[in-house]
């Protein structure tokens, strides 16, 4: 599943071709994605794009008559390529450009979205988000107090959006062992050094993720249609039985939250301050 990096990755990859032009047509082959394709997309025809923007794992296509909302859910890609390349089996929108350049959207499982939304309206898909974690609003003070009295395993409090957006399971599970923190240790545990350490840690793999161009495991490429070259980085993410890359132990292999999670029982304790 495309998550925080990849996204961005798509973003950065499609903000040339598309700001400053003008949308000629939006098409669809689909009447429903993970919901139904709203008709006000058509709204956005003849109109100059000002900005391609990203919330969570949302994008954003901004023009002064309201804004095209993009999620890649388990298996989307977008593409930039002429308008008169023919579409294959799973190319399920277009967004045609009047210069003639095509924004294409392909995803076999359906699991994505195009919605809508009005100029100055907010939509309920963004509601009760966290902080944006490559910004100033995360960091470890805040976290901490959200963390106050949570017995939630620290993997699944930072996999959940309301506590900060886009902390994927490859990216948790990375930034977790680089901070020597067990996945299944209650959220309220976590000392302020530790806190310190894993926000630092988040924010340090995230942002490599996305120079590298993020993580293609399986369905994920970008824009331009090369993979993601951060999968070479991984240090226990997709490992369980092979040995820690830092002291040689065997990785273990946990379901939390129904998500595979990997640890290395030696250089990540499950010591708590209870």
């Amino acid at each position: 599943m495309p998550e925080l990096p990849e996204v961005e990755v798509s973003r950065l990859g499609i903000s040339p071709h598309l700001i400053g032009q003008t949308i000629a047509t939006i098409t669809w082959r689909c009447e429903k994605l993970r919901w139904p394709i709203p008709h006000e997309l058509t709204r956005l025809e003849g109109q100059q794009i000002t900005a391609i923007s990203r919330r969570a794992k949302y994008l954003f296509i901004e023009t002064e008559a309201g804004n095209a909302i993009i999620h890649l859910g388990m298996s989307g890609a977008l593409r930039v390529l002429d308008a008169n390349f023919p579409p294959g089996k799973h190319d399920h929108v277009d967004l045609v450009l009047a210069n003639g350049t095509l924004l294409r959207y392909h995803d076999p499982r359906r699991f994505g979205a195009w919605l809508y939304v009005a100029p100055g309206e907010h939509h309920s898909v963004l509601s009760h988000m966290g902080p944006e974690p490559l910004t100033d609003a995360f960091n470890a003070e805040t976290i901490a107090k959200r963390a106050n009295n949570k017995r939630l395993a620290i993997k699944a409090f930072i996999m959940d959006n309301k506590n900060v957006v886009g902390v994927g399971n490859i990216y948790a599970n990375e930034s977790l062992f680089k901070a020597k923190i067990h996945p299944l240790r209650p959220a309220q545990s976590l000392s302020d050094t530790e806190w310190q350490c894993l926000v630092s840690e988040i924010k340090s793999v995230l942002a490599t993720a996305i120079k590298q161009g993020g993580t293609t495991l399986k369905d994920f490429s970008q824009a331009d249609g090369k993979p993601g070259y951060f999968s070479q980085e991984l240090q226990v993410y997709g490992k369980g039985g092979k040995p820690c890359p830092i002291c040689g132990t065997i990785l273990d292999t946990l379901k939390i939250g129904q998500r595979n999670t990997f640890v290395c029982v030696s250089c990540q304790k499950y010591n708590t301050m209870d």
